[in-house]
């Protein structure tokens, strides 16, 4: 079963909290110093909040996925819609280790599918992208080089 992932750059992780955690009913399963988590299930959504020197507001959407399988349909199919892929493999990101992949939609909005295979202790590390391939704000992930716009930015 896949779950929705959104992720957003906040001013103050200490005040982002406080509201998440009265709008979704319970505190997050992951808190750190400059991160925190809900892993909800109505509405099943993983929401993931940063405070990482971005500007605040939409960050980046992903496809989580529970199996490996569901990891190289969702792949195939972001591949079918014909923009640049970065498939970064296994990587360290938020707090968690994964497999994934990254595209832009054509507005701009970095989206990502994943599969988390275990916890870390780091915030991140990330590989570098293809040049035509964007990456978001999360884990080392540039603003598009065309664009002056900050992924997910309302124009």
């Amino acid at each position: 079963m896949k779950r929705l992932h959104v992720h957003v750059s906040v001013e103050s992780i200490d005040e982002s909290v406080k509201f998440y955690s009265v709008l979704f009913g319970g505190r997050p399963s992951v808190h750190k110093a400059d991160y925190a988590k809900w892993m909800l299930e109505d509405p099943r959504v993983n929401f993931a909040i940063s405070a990482r020197g971005r500007r605040p507001g939409v960050d980046h959407l992903g496809i989580q996925v529970e199996a490996e399988g569901e990891l190289g349909e969702v792949a195939d199919r972001l591949r079918a819609a014909e923009r640049p892929l970065f498939d970064e493999g296994k990587t360290t990101c938020c707090y968690a280790k994964s497999e994934k992949a990254w595209v832009m939609d054509p507005s701009g909005i970095a989206w990502e599918t994943f599969l988390t295979v275990g916890e870390s202790t780091t915030y991140g590390e990330s590989r570098t992208p293809a040049p035509d391939i964007p990456r978001s704000a999360c884990c080392a992930v540039e603003p598009h080089p065309r664009s002056t716009r900050s992924p997910g930015a309302r124009p």
